[in-house]
């Protein structure tokens, strides 16, 4: 539950401030109260898909792991040299036994998340090799950025799940995803992320989460405890760590996220439809992979799908194909019935007003495509180059109106309010009336960074912009940060013990 102050406003008397309640709300359950919005008609849908299928069963898709072939073969694939040609009847089987709801569990019971359609979660910006912030300019991503980063997830309860905002590249490989996973364990209890970099990688982060909550291996394999993100490498290849990854968290019952990311004009067809053919057949391929290696388990359906500037070849978004193709996954999402996740997106290289809108226009469009997870919804710049500290805490602003926008809005007898209008006679106000005392330090939103005061006191205040505002707040977030309940001192002694062993053995080298 988040607490926010008593908005400000100007003749508010401190005494009123001291005595009346503050305004609480949940933004940890989300569910999306918005119809989904479409771009195509459901022929048109029902069209799509069939060209998916006709990809797949015609021109195939490639799978460089030799195991994922043998899994699609086993289910009646034709299968040639590294291409799999997958007929319909196997993708449908497939897609029949994947669930249409599960949840995630967090390391505490109030930060688990239910992954269905209508329900709604953000991430933050991730995949980045850089950050940046005003206090110490753009650098490679470090571990103390790592840490930092995720303490400020941990800030704000509109960011439900943990995600790989940037590696620690300060951290050799094989010892960086015990870095990046006590991190996540020690200074968040909210759903972690796990990268996909080979089994022996997977399953040391397995060992962690696991043991850090108190799991046997039954317990951790009967419900999900975590997430990875698999992106295929389009046009249609499934690669080898993202072929392992999606056999090894399906066998122990943790979702992965299947995510085509394809930029129309470069790596889709310069079209919308085209774009969503190829994602459709790429997702549904890699989703039929899960459910061969084990029946049941719980996957995500995803895309990201954007265009990219024809006059530089480099990738743009926040633009009205990047919306209509959010638009479009979210049917082609509902046609397969399973939880989804899309993305916004932002090309600017600061965060100004193109950062802004980019950001909002393309997270608004996966709202009202009815999205299960919206990534990169804070912190995003460069098209993923980089995160930034200040956009991190400006952009909180959009999620947490977002998120505000989820939450039921009161329309009972008090809410009606006919006693305030009876009170308050025409040609009056409503400031001093009885509803409004009883009422006004929990009616509105609090902006997190926003400034509401006029021009004078503003200047008076030093004339701060947003970013300036953003990092005296962000640096107050590390600064004050708590460890979550369950980072006992125990618990924290048994995962330094595993790192410091495994460490000792080799660590585990990522899988190319």
């Amino acid at each position: 539950m988040n607490e926010q102050p008593p908005p400000m406003r100007r003749g508010r008397k401190r005494a009123l401030a001291d005595t009346t309640p503050r305004r609480t709300v949940n933004y940890r359950q989300l569910r999306n109260p918005f119809t989904p919005q479409n771009v195509f008609s459901q022929d048109e849908v029902a069209e799509l898909h069939a060209t998916s299928l006709r990809v797949l069963r015609e021109l195939g898709i490639k799978v460089l792991l030799p195991e994922a072939r043998d899994l699609f073969a086993a289910a009646g694939a034709r299968v040639v040299d590294d291409m799999v040609y997958l007929d319909a009847d196997i993708v449908d089987a497939a897609l029949a036994t994947a669930p249409k709801s599960f949840t995630i569990q967090g390391g505490s019971a109030e930060r688990e998340v239910v992954m269905e359609l209508g329900t709604l979660s953000f991430q933050s910006g991730a995949g980045a090799p850089n950050v940046t912030d005003l206090k110490r300019g753009r650098r490679p991503g470090a571990l103390r950025d790592v840490e930092e980063l995720t303490q400020m997830v941990q800030h704000f309860d509109a960011i439900q799940m943990l995600s790989p905002g940037v590696e620690p590249q300060d951290i050799a490989p094989e010892v960086r995803h015990y870095a990046f996973t006590k991190a996540q364990l020690t200074l968040s209890d909210k759903v972690p992320f796990v990268f996909s970099r080979g089994t022996e990688q997977v399953m040391d982060c397995f060992e962690m989460i696991r043991e850090f909550r108190g799991l046997s291996e039954a317990e951790f394999r009967a419900a999900p405890h975590c997430y990875t993100i698999i992106n295929t490498n389009s046009p249609r290849q499934i690669d080898i760590p993202m072929a392992q990854g999606l056999i090894d968290f399906a066998r122990y019952g943790q979702p992965s996220v299947v995510t085509p990311f394809c930029l129309m004009g470069a790596m889709a067809p310069v079209t919308v439809a085209g774009a969503l053919v190829l994602s459709h057949a790429e997702a549904m391929a890699a989703i039929t992979l899960t459910q061969l290696a084990n029946p049941g388990a719980p996957v995500m359906y995803g895309s990201f799908s954007s265009n990219v500037d024809m006059k530089s070849g480099a990738p743009a978004f926040g633009t009205p194909e990047q919306v209509k193709a959010s638009l479009g996954t979210g049917q082609m999402a509902r046609h397969l019935g399973l939880p989804w996740r899309n993305a916004a997106g932002c090309a600017a290289n600061i965060n100004d007003a193109q950062a802004a809108h980019e950001t909002e226009i393309s997270a608004w469009g996966a709202l009202m495509a009815g999205a299960t997870v919206i990534i990169h919804a804070a912190g995003w710049l460069e098209g993923g180059l980089s995160v930034s500290y200040e956009k991190f805490i400006t952009d909180m602003e959009m999620v947490q109106v977002m998120a505000e926008l989820c939450t039921p809005t009161a329309a009972d007898e008090a809410a009606m309010a006919f006693e305030a209008l009876k009170e308050v006679q025409p040609g009056g106000h409503f400031f001093g009336c009885a509803h409004t005392m009883e009422r006004y330090a929990s009616a509105f939103y609090a902006p997190v960074v926003a400034d509401w005061s006029n021009f004078g006191t503003w200047t008076e205040r030093g004339a701060l912009d947003a970013s300036t505002r953003a990092t005296a707040l962000w640096q107050e977030i590390v600064a004050t940060h708590k460890p979550p309940a369950n980072a006992t001192p125990e618990r924290l002694r048994a995962l330094n013990a595993f790192i410091t062993a495994r460490t000792a053995e080799g660590g585990a080298v990522p899988v190319s």
